[in-house]
């Protein structure tokens, strides 16, 4: 589909950010973190732009 430079930009970012936490990064001394809380879906959440 057609698509601005800026929407392009916007939609690869948010294809980056979707994506789960790193292994390692549970295996850290102190770690809290047990899984990406920002996942998104791409039928269940929308991005609004």
């Amino acid at each position: 589909s057609q698509k601005s430079f800026k929407t392009k930009q916007k939609l690869a970012k948010s294809q980056k950010q979707n994506r789960p936490l790193p292994q390692w990064i549970r295996l850290k001394t102190g770690n809290t973190i047990r899984y990406n809380a920002k996942r998104r879906h791409w039928r269940r959440t929308k991005l609004g732009i």
